[in-house]
């Protein structure tokens, strides 16, 4: 078993936390927020208070960040991980950010000896409880094949996608189709709505057939019982298809979908909603349907 450190305790990161400790492994954790860490230390971790604290501690150091700006603050600011740096530490980001900001980081943490390995998940909040996350990775395979056991206490999947920066690309690649997913999602549901089909038996309906999909298997029971609290929060996703989009200008990629639907995003942040589910992003398409997920349903003739 390993001494570990973790870094960012939001709704993911204390998830894959505490599948670590229930794996066996020694748990160290730091957080701006200091009641999760009080809470995870009645369960069995230890404090600390710093990043630099955490590093010197462990034999690797996760960290679970909104943003690239906020990951690189974590490991290369005062009293980051960076000087916390000793031979053998294995730095992983469970974030997901710029794949160049993970290819800097890599590299400067290689100056001092440590190996670094971009490690984005997805699965949501579901998978993080259950400990069935994927687990997309850049790095090095001796790295790699070292942080194995930790990737097998959080995650059903884990990758080795390619060297540093290849997890968050492939980060990238998933974000674009979940975005496309939860739009699609709320097309369906408020088309049925407004057509006057029951959205649930329509979901049953299809859920088996070539539209099968996580998102329809796991989203519709939420919306239907009137749950829009995330989950995945809709200003991450946006924040994500945000870093889809510089990806694409980055390589000279063309991602007019993914534009719209961060547009659509962009339109639920500015109902105020930026806090919910990004599968409320059927809000958007409530207000221009005029149409709400499951009112009496009353079908309007075709114009």
């Amino acid at each position: 078993m390993a001494t570990v450190g973790y870094i960012g305790l939001g709704i993911m990161g204390s998830a894959i936390a505490r599948n670590l400790m229930r794996a066996g492994h020694q748990l160290v954790v730091h957080n701006r927020s200091r009641a999760i860490v009080d809470a995870l230390v009645q369960e069995g971790a230890r404090a600390a208070y710093s990043p630099r604290e955490v590093a010197t501690q462990v034999e690797f150091v996760f960290t679970n960040l909104p943003d690239s700006p906020d990951v690189e603050q974590v490991v290369l600011g005062q009293d980051g991980i960076i000087e916390g740096a000793h031979p053998g530490l294995i730095y992983i980001d469970n974030s997901t950010i710029k794949p160049e900001t993970a290819r800097m980081l890599a590299a400067r943490l290689a100056e001092v000896g440590v190996e670094a390995l971009d490690a984005p998940v997805s699965g949501g909040d579901v998978g993080a409880r259950s400990g069935t996350l994927t687990i997309m990775v850049g790095g090095s395979q001796a790295a790699f094949e070292r942080a194995a056991p930790l990737f097998q206490a959080i995650g059903k999947t884990w990758v080795l996608v390619g060297d540093s920066g290849a997890g968050q690309i492939a980060k990238v690649c998933n974000q674009i189709i979940v975005g496309a997913q939860m739009a699609a999602l709320a097309e369906a549901l408020i088309t049925a709505q407004k057509a006057g089909v029951d959205p649930s038996r329509v979901v049953e309906a299809i859920k088996n057939g070539a539209a099968q999909m996580w998102t329809l298997d796991v989203k519709p029971p939420r919306l239907f019982a009137g749950n829009r609290q995330p989950g995945f929060k809709a200003y991450m996703q946006h924040k994500d298809l945000s870093i889809c989009l510089d990806t694409g200008k980055t390589y000279g990629i063309p991602l007019p979908v993914t534009a719209a639907i961060q547009q659509l995003y962009t339109a639920m942040l500015q109902q105020g909603n930026g806090e919910l589910d990004n599968s409320a992003i059927i809000s958007v398409y409530e207000a221009l349907a005029n149409a709400r997920l499951a009112e009496p349903l009353k079908p309007d003739a075709p114009a």
